[in-house]
């Protein structure tokens, strides 16, 4: 298995500049990433960049709380798709989660995913797992399979603690084959990366993606 090819490339630092895309993008490229995880208003920057290259662009939808209206999450997603993005990865909304407001955690993920998948877009649902009880995570499982959409992403890395192998193993158990899962938050070390994929995950996201293809502690 190659560990770059299934890297999301990350950098979403509230002070990232532009030659900080510009790095992050020719380190992509260098090193065979499947992506770059990008800010939305760096979208446009980042697929100009990799034009012409198979290194995807992917950009966080509200971001990272999650509790962004719905119309604004889908507007957000319309401005990156028409900037050029190729995968969108939302935050689900946990205040209506601990809420227990179902419905419109439903309407949330129906809304976001039907918009990305209107236009051949990859969508992740970002759930936050350090956060989430066992059974607010079953549920968003048997929800996001509900409405078909494509990743679940263990957590932003910005709130509380990144991904977990538990955490991985818990989604791949509530999870039907269909939805693949991202681990994102933490991950510095190849050893850990290769702990993720063995327990289920399909995607790392870390901005330590070069470190963890020389096989270093960051």
């Amino acid at each position: 298995m190659s560990v770059a090819g299934v890297i999301d490339h990350t950098i979403l630092k509230p002070d990232c500049t532009s030659n900080d895309i510009k790095k992050l993008c020719q380190e992509a490229e260098q090193f065979g990433f499947f992506a770059v995880c990008v800010p939305p208003f760096y979208v446009k920057l980042a697929a100009r960049l990799l034009a012409n290259t198979s290194t995807q662009v992917a950009a966080v939808i509200g971001f990272p709380m999650g509790y962004s209206t719905i119309p604004a999450k889908v507007e957000e997603i319309k401005r990156a798709i028409n900037d050029g993005v190729d995968e969108l990865d939302v935050v689900v909304n946990i205040a209506a989660v601990k809420n227990q407001d179902w419905n419109y955690v439903k309407n949330d993920i129906d809304s976001v995913t039907r918009i990305s998948h209107m236009h051949g877009k990859i969508v992740k649902i970002i759930l936050e797992t350090a956060i989430l009880s066992s059974d607010e995570i079953h549920r968003l499982c048997e929800i996001c399979a509900e409405f078909g959409v494509d990743y679940v992403k263990t957590s932003t890395g910005f709130n509380a603690a990144g991904a977990s192998i538990e955490a991985v193993q818990q989604l791949r158990s509530l999870l039907p084959k269909s939805v693949k899962i991202k681990a994102s938050g933490g991950i510095r070390t190849y050893k850990n990366a290769l702990e993720m994929l063995e327990a289920g995950a399909d995607r790392i996201g870390s901005s330590s993606g070069v470190v963890i293809l020389q096989g270093q502690t960051s």
